[in-house]
């Protein structure tokens, strides 16, 4: 697979967050912060990996997502990641079923980062996205999601 410039830079610049803030974690577990950014650079670099590496690299976002809300559970950021991190899983679960079940779990990380931050338009979007996506037949999915989250990564950092 052959990446673009702007690609590679990406990885590079994700895959340094991720030593960054795996680093920190050693130094102090408890920063909620730390844990969603870990998370974050997982999701981003998620993008860049085969089905079945990105599926596990997600879920360790996922996992790090879960444990900053035990330390914080109304950080709505956190909670938004963790919306969207369930929204690209399902995108990767091919069968319907058990993708819907991601994006109703999306759905409802969704609207506690909109209650915890009512005014966040992109929490609202997404909200409103995602309330529509299991409606969808799966080849639109992915083009609606891209349409609607253009630029997700750039707005994570």
């Amino acid at each position: 697979m052959e990446l673009a410039g702007n690609e590679f830079d990406r990885i590079l610049f994700f895959e340094h967050a991720r030593k960054t803030a795996e680093a920190a974690y050693a130094n102090n577990p408890l920063d909620a912060e730390n844990l969603t950014r870990w998370g974050g650079s997982l999701l981003e670099l998620a993008q860049f990996q085969s089905v079945a590496d990105s599926k596990k690299m997600i879920q360790d976002g996922m996992n790090k997502f879960e444990e900053a809300l035990l330390i914080n559970p109304k950080k709505h950021d956190t909670l938004w990641c963790l919306g969207n991190a369930h929204t690209s899983f399902a995108f990767l679960t091919p069968d319907e079923e058990e993708a819907d079940v991601y994006f109703k779990k999306a759905a409802a990380y969704f609207q506690q980062a909109v209650d915890e931050d009512p005014t966040n338009e992109l929490y609202l979007k997404s909200l409103e996205v995602a309330s529509k996506v299991t409606f969808i037949h799966p080849f639109s999915r992915s083009y609606i999601l891209c349409r609607s989250y253009k630029g997700w990564g750039e707005r994570l950092f």
